[in-house]
């Protein structure tokens, strides 16, 4: 053979080789990232020929089900109360993929999970069907549906969290779509419905409860007033500063509370009394004497600067408090304004931890794993402690204060018959053009806590924007979420 074509065969020997490797390193490295890539049609159809698992609330009611239609695509995702649920359940959709838990737990949905391998071989022997596993999720209907009712047409969320395991109990997103034309076989539909979606400057799809952060205003007095009793150097009736105007370190800007006016006799008040009023210039004085780093601090024990939701992979953001703020921003980050920056899940679980005696839970939304039976479980979540946010100590001083807050300040639309609630309203700026943002977060009952609320309101129809507070417009929705809890 002479040796032109000698060099031919062995080049062609060496394609060989890299073929066979590259082949043999997909199908060993390659093929469960490729299986589960959303854009692998061939995947998806076979899926649509099995019948994929329920996602069940924590009552086992429904809220996502397969129906067998026939045809090409033998069962048809349906979500029987669709906007209700869709921040949870997401959308499960051949053109465009899935979200939130259709796309988090989509093995188990699916049926291919590892976990039911040898639920598979006996299908296959058996000749049965093959079946997705459900997935039972931590919401709680009646919590879920109050959320929904009472957060009305106003823009914003709800999240209610159980204070001593960290489940969650209701997220509510509005506006809010229905998952069911994006399920629907006909793609013209899913089309037509996905470019509605995307046109819509509200953003309906946007999972608000954990996927924006939103300045969070009078509520992270929470933290600041936890960083200060930690300090050692407060306690509850302390008395502070709280001047009609504060003036800001190394600026010409003054800081002044919403009213106008003082906060107590002669400038001065009570660190319990500061919070019951929500007054600026006191917490901005804590701000400056307890400093950046302590501020920090406090709120990455609280859960900033970290992503929660990890285990159930919902994509939930970050709440944040800046790295390196200055003496004037870091007096306004202590009153949450500023680049604070915070989910209503977030808010939800700072209330959490001080109704569990300062021990933050690492919330979660997957209560259980089911096998295609849905009696069978595949994995049970545990409750999870993240952090002894404070002290129990800090913590009870704190529950005493939120509780002034409803029974004589500016949560008293939170009250309730007969129950202890603590609660913290917040009315945070945003831009110059638009009304502020209205939050309120609460716990009750206050003595034996169960649940704990995040509400924020970004708009509010037909409200003037001078008008709206925390108070009056996110403090009677979380008592309705906390009565549909403690009333189970």
């Amino acid at each position: 053979m002479n040796s032109p074509i000698r060099r031919v065969s062995a080049g062609c020997l060496l394609l060989v080789v890299a073929l066979l490797i590259n082949l043999t390193y997909i199908q060993a490295f390659w093929a469960d990232e490729l299986n589960a890539h959303p854009d692998n049609r061939r995947v998806t159809i076979s899926e649509y020929a099995r019948e994929r698992g329920p996602i069940l609330a924590a009552d086992d009611t429904r809220i996502a089900v397969s129906e067998e239609v026939g045809g090409d695509f033998e069962f048809l995702r349906k979500y029987p109360d669709g906007p209700l649920y869709a921040p949870v359940t997401g959308y499960y959709s051949y053109q465009y993929g899935r979200s939130a838990t259709e796309r988090a737990q989509n093995a188990i949905l699916s049926g291919e999970d590892d976990r039911l391998f040898v639920r598979r071989l006996i299908d296959l022997v058996t000749g049965e069907e093959p079946k997705g596993g459900g997935v039972k999720l931590t919401i709680d209907p009646a919590a879920q549906e109050a959320a929904y009712e009472t957060l009305g047409n106003n823009k914003g969320s709800v999240v209610a969290i159980d204070v001593r395991t960290g489940a969650v109990l209701a997220m509510v997103s509005k506006p809010s779509y229905d998952p069911n034309p994006l399920a629907s076989h006909s793609l013209s539909e899913q089309q037509e419905h996905w470019e509605q979606l995307q046109a819509d400057d509200e953003q309906p799809h946007l999972n608000r409860a954990i996927a924006q952060t939103l300045p969070p205003g009078s509520v992270f007095k929470l933290v600041t007033a936890a960083a200060a009793l930690e300090s050692g150097e407060y306690e509850a009736d302390s008395t502070v500063p709280g001047p009609a105007e504060y003036d800001l370190p190394q600026s010409e800007r003054n800081l002044p509370n919403q009213n106008g006016e003082p906060c107590g006799s002669d400038g001065e008040t009570t660190l319990t009394n500061a919070l019951r009023i929500s007054c600026n210039t006191a917490f901005a004085h804590l701000g400056e004497e307890l400093g950046a780093d302590a501020l920090r601090d406090q709120a990455q024990r609280l859960g900033f600067n970290a992503q929660p939701l990890t285990d159930d992979d919902m994509n939930a953001a970050a709440s944040v408090f800046p790295d390196d703020p200055d003496a004037p921003q870091t007096v306004l980050s202590a009153i949450g304004q500023f680049d604070v920056r915070a989910t209503p899940l977030q808010i939800a679980m700072v209330s959490a931890a001080i109704a569990n005696d300062g021990v933050l839970m690492e919330p979660y939304l997957v209560d259980e794993l089911r096998a295609p039976d849905l009696v069978s479980t595949l994995h049970q979540t545990e409750p999870e402690e993240a952090s002894q946010a404070m002290s129990a100590g800090t913590a009870r001083q704190l529950t005493d204060m939120m509780v002034e807050v409803v029974e004589d300040g500016t949560g008293s639309n939170a009250s309730m018959s007969g129950i202890e609630v603590a609660g913290k309203t917040g009315t945070a700026q945003s831009a110059p053009e638009r009304p502020p943002y209205a939050w309120f977060t609460s716990f009750a009952p206050a003595d034996d806590p169960q649940v704990a609320v995040a509400v924020v309101i970004e708009e509010a129809p037909d409200t003037a924007r001078d008008d709206i507070g925390g108070g009056r417009l996110a403090a009677p929705i979380a008592r309705a979420v906390m009565e549909a809890v403690m009333d189970e």
